[in-house]
C-alpha cells in the first residue's frame, strides 16, 4: 500500500479510530488524541507496517491498542521511578533575603582582603586546597614547591588567616 492509499484509509476510518482510541484510553480524550497521533505517526513513518494478513481496519485498531498500552506503561514506569526517587530531589531553595546577601557579600569581602594580606605562597596553597579541592601534596606539585614547604605554608597561612579575620571582626 503506497503512502496516498495509507492516508486515504486512515482518513476514512478516523472517526472509528478515535472511538477505539477513547475506549483504549478509558475515555480520556487527551490521552486518546495523543495515542491516535502516535499511532498515525507509527503507520505513516513505517514503524508499523500493514502486511495484509487481516483487514486494514483490524490492523490499525491493533496498532492503536498497542500504542495505548505503551503509553500507559511509560506513564506507570515514570510514576514508579518518580515515587521511588522523589526523596532524592531537593525542593526549591529559598532565595536569601537582602540582609543575608549583604552579610554574605561582606564576609566574602573580608575574606578576600585577609587573603590578599597573606604571602603569595600561603595564599596559593590555601586557594588550591580550599577552593579547588586539591590536597596539600597536589598543591605543592602545582606550585612547584616541596611537600614539606607546602605543608608549612598551609599551616602558617591558616593561622595567619584566622588571626586576620579575628582582628577585622573586632
Amino acid at each position: 500500500m503506497n503512502d496516498a492509499e495509507l492516508r486515504a484509509q486512515l482518513e476514512s476510518l478516523h472517526s472509528e479510530c478515535f472511538g477505539w482510541s477513547l475506549a483504549c484510553c478509558r475515555r480520556d480524550r487527551d490521552d486518546a488524541e495523543e495515542v491516535l497521533q502516535m499511532a498515525y505517526l507509527a503507520v505513516l513513518d513505517g514503524r508499523a507496517r500493514f502486511d495484509g494478513r487481516s483487514s486494514f481496519r483490524t490492523w490499525v485498531f491493533g496498532v492503536i491498542r498497542l500504542t495505548a498500552a505503551t503509553l500507559r506503561r511509560r506513564r506507570w514506569l515514570r510514576r514508579l521511578l518518580l515515587d521511588r526517587h522523589a526523596h532524592r530531589v531537593h525542593g526549591p531553595t529559598e532565595h536569601p533575603s537582602l540582609e543575608a546577601a549583604v552579610i554574605d557579600r561582606d564576609r566574602a569581602e573580608r575574606l578576600r582582603r585577609a587573603l590578599d594580606r597573606l604571602s603569595e605562597r600561603q595564599r596559593g596553597v590555601l586557594q588550591l586546597v580550599f577552593y579547588h579541592g586539591l590536597t596539600v601534596d597536589e598543591a605543592a606539585e602545582v606550585l612547584g614547591i616541596g611537600v614539606g614547604s607546602a605543608r608549612t605554608h598551609y599551616a602558617r597561612g591558616k593561622a595567619r588567616l584566622a588571626d586576620l579575620l579575628d582582628a577585622e571582626r573586632r
